[in-house]
């Protein structure tokens, strides 16, 4: 059984460094999530340094929303180094089936071993090779469509793949779990699924000792949809949610994620 509380109170303890090659949009976004959360962002891209970089960090997040060939190299370089020492980073494939460059930069990250793929229902069937509806970087297509895919992507690299959605799929190998907190409003500001992607890095850097990774995924899940919940209940709309929603990863305990997490095997 996944005890969410367990990993939150790991991850602030550690504070891991994660390693952030991320888009333009959601730069300050994912740091600033990171911060209130208990972790150390990172924003480091540039090719001639990003391998460098990794060495030190715990943990990488890679996330191709806005691609150039200089940053494809430096995701590249830092995974590859990532993945030689044994160190976590997570695939964040926004919109990859949008273009032939998007699938052919997805399928290249994934060779290089991420331990953890998060995505939306039709960017994780696009990656996994299966027809979707997706429109650029938003979802047309539902989660329970994807878990096929999503446990054929999981069999086929070893990685944990998330399905993020009203309701997230998590496969790590045999086993699998849907994780039910969030709130529609998480939908209305720009970038918070990719810094739920930077989230789960954190999570997975700080993870307890001899816990696999797809528990330390469930957990972040579970720990930044509640925090939508919390947020929500008191946001007049998108732009005081924003703000509460900052506050609400800042203040919540481990006592309340425990309380509060809606978690099942799948």
């Amino acid at each position: 059984m996944i005890d969410p509380a367990a990993h939150l109170i790991h991850m602030r303890a550690t504070a891991p460094l994660v390693h952030n090659i991320a888009n333009y949009v959601s730069m300050n976004v994912m740091a600033n999530v990171l911060l209130a959360a208990g972790a150390s962002p990172a924003m480091i891209h540039a090719r001639e340094e990003a391998a460098e970089f990794a060495a030190i960090a715990h943990a990488l997040s890679v996330n191709i929303g806005t691609l150039s060939p200089p940053w494809v190299e430096g995701m590249a370089e830092a995974a590859s180094v990532m993945t030689a020492a044994g160190k976590p980073w997570v695939l964040d494939p926004v919109a990859v089936g949008a273009t032939a460059y998007r699938r052919r930069v997805g399928a290249d990250l994934l060779a290089l071993g991420p331990r953890v793929i998060r995505g939306n229902a039709s960017e994780i069937m696009a990656l996994a090779g299966a027809t979707s509806a997706g429109k650029g970087a938003d979802a047309a297509d539902e989660v329970a469509a994807a878990e096929n895919a999503a446990r054929a992507l999981a069999r086929s690299t070893g990685a944990v793949v998330a399905v993020t959605g009203p309701v997230d799929f998590v496969v790590d190998g045999d086993a699998a779990w849907r994780v039910s907190n969030g709130d529609p409003m998480m939908t209305k500001v720009t970038a918070l699924g990719c810094a739920l992607s930077a989230l789960v890095a954190a999570f997975v850097a700080g993870q307890a000792a001899g816990e696999a990774a797809g528990p330390a995924t469930v957990a972040a899940l579970a720990f930044y949809g509640l925090a939508g919940e919390r947020a929500a209940a008191g946001a007049a709309g998108p732009g005081s949610f924003a703000v509460r929603f900052i506050d609400e990863l800042h203040a919540i305990t481990p006592a309340d994620l425990r309380a509060g997490a809606r978690v099942a095997a799948a």
